[in-house]
């Protein structure tokens, strides 16, 4: 659901996407705490130590903080937290087929990975396509690393999130479907450890953000619409 309830609450749920590793996260942690009661010793504390290290980094990479979408009247949102790495004009050929204004955003381990709509919209692609898994800031890992499109269509407007695993990000959820509505700032899905996000808006949008700037998903603005666009209705395709 979007805009769940207030940022900066003072607990950190976590991620639904992540609940298995998380689950085995703790299972372990259990495991350790009954080896050290039958097996008191070291070599059995020195094991609940680093299995209690890695429930706490699991926990923490897998937080998803409860957040209200920034009102997004007239903005596109940030899709992920992270710095942005790439402002620019591209061509985009798969759902956009055209001009595009490309902002791609690097979300490092210590970011938030969950990822979120831009804008309102109802999902009209879907498509994964298997790759390498360079690490995510080299420029041509955009198009060689595993990805998936996320296609958004909003009265005939057109955007596209692409979520672009990493040297470390084996794994790309998407946790939406063809034909769902989405609101501004609702959930995507997640990449799991570090990793990039594009997204792809029309051309006329004005830039808000600059390389550098460091983003949070659907809370920073990162485009204004262009208030003289208009959008012409078309069917659009659907692939997985």
């Amino acid at each position: 659901m979007a805009g769940e309830a207030q940022g900066g609450t003072l607990h950190l749920p976590l991620a639904r996407e992540a609940r298995t590793e998380v689950a085995l996260a703790t299972l372990g942690l259990l495991g350790g705490v009954v080896l050290l009661a039958l097996f008191p010793g070291w070599i059995a504390a020195g094991l609940l130590l680093a299995l209690t290290g890695l429930w706490l980094l699991v926990s923490f990479f897998s937080r998803d903080p409860q957040r209200r979408a920034a009102s997004a009247d007239g903005v596109y949102l940030s899709p992920a937290d992270g710095r942005v790495m790439a402002v620019e004009p591209v061509h985009e050929p798969h759902f956009l087929q055209a001009e595009a204004l490309r902002v791609a955003i690097f979300m490092s381990f210590l970011d938030v990975h969950v990822n979120r709509s831009p804008s309102a919209g109802t999902v009209r692609l879907i498509r994964h396509t298997p790759g390498e898994f360079l690490q995510a800031f080299r420029p041509e890992a955009a198009e060689r690393n595993e990805n998936t499109l996320i296609g958004l269509e909003n009265g005939g407007e057109r955007i596209l999130v692409k979520q672009v695993a990493g040297i470390l990000a084996r794994r790309i959820v998407c946790s939406v479907r063809p034909g769902q509505q989405l609101a501004a700032g609702e959930r995507l899905g997640m990449i799991k450890l570090g990793s990039r996000v594009e997204v792809f808006l029309p051309t006329g949008a004005r830039t808000l953000v600059q390389v550098g700037d460091r983003v949070r998903a659907g809370l920073t603005p990162l485009a204004q619409r262009d208030p003289t666009a208009e959008f012409g209705r078309s069917e659009l395709a659907t692939g997985s």
